[in-house]
């Protein structure tokens, strides 16, 4: 990042705020100080600034919390975030990295509902649209967003035995798919090969909230041959267009 025009004061007062959210009510003036490496006497003034200012609270014990002039800030931002205008901002240099299309989804109920998408110049189309709904079991980006079910909520979701099959390579019923899920987690993304349509695999990664919460997915949609020669490159590319839009969401963890 260049920092020709870089305000220091900004940058400490950057850095007390995420340590502050880190662990709220547990510092003292000099916890900050030799935490952050900056000199008890410009941390005083800062504090001091910050608190005036609204931004953190001086408790009972001398620690320091956030504070409601932040919360108002917060408000203000969530009232004006657009998942779609973050998206197509974002989208654009993913686009250009990977070369396949990368499409964005929210869950509702047992589908999934396609959002946005942005194609890429390859002459194969993928036929989804925005407003376009899908089973979640069947697609990588309703896996991940499945992934924050329990499996008894995944049950109740899906009480049938057997799950309808779109392929013949479509997961077969809960308990395999509570399998995908559970490695869904641990690993932070999810794929899926030729189960929602044959011939055309898909990667996808997360979308959270400030709040921690998943709240939507995006995926790279690909042939078998492109796969085959970038999907290491599709997956690192999608969690990182999914974090990046985790932040515009407010998610810092």
């Amino acid at each position: 990042m260049q920092k020709k025009y870089w305000v220091p004061a900004v940058e400490r007062a950057d850095a007390i705020l995420h340590l502050l959210a880190a662990e709220p009510s547990q510092l003292r003036l000099m916890d900050l100080s030799n935490r952050l490496g900056i000199h008890k006497s410009s941390m005083f003034s800062l504090l001091h600034t910050m608190e005036t200012l609204g931004w953190i609270v001086k408790e009972k014990g001398d620690t320091y919390s956030l504070g409601p002039s932040l919360g108002a800030l917060s408000a203000s931002y969530f009232r004006q975030f657009s998942i779609l205008e973050s998206f197509y901002l974002e989208a654009v240099s993913s686009v250009k990295r990977v070369d396949e299309t990368v499409q964005l989804s929210i869950l509702d109920g047992r589908d999934i509902i396609y959002l946005a998408k942005r194609e890429c110049a390859g002459p194969v189309r993928v036929v989804t649209d925005p407003g376009m709904r899908y089973p979640a079991y069947a697609t990588a980006m309703g896996k991940v967003q499945l992934s924050q079910f329990s499996y008894d909520q995944l049950k109740t979701l899906y009480p049938e035995p057997k799950l309808e099959a779109k392929t013949p390579f479509t997961v077969k019923d809960v308990d395999q798919l509570w399998q995908q899920l559970e490695q869904i987690r641990g690993q932070g993304y999810g794929s899926e090969q030729q189960e929602a349509t044959p011939g055309f695999y898909c990667v996808a990664a997360p979308i959270f909230n400030h709040e921690n919460r998943i709240i939507a997915a995006v995926s790279f949609t690909m042939l078998e041959n492109r796969w085959l020669e970038k999907s290491e490159l599709a997956t690192t590319e999608i969690i990182d267009l999914a974090r990046r839009l985790s932040t515009h969401a407010g998610h810092t963890r």
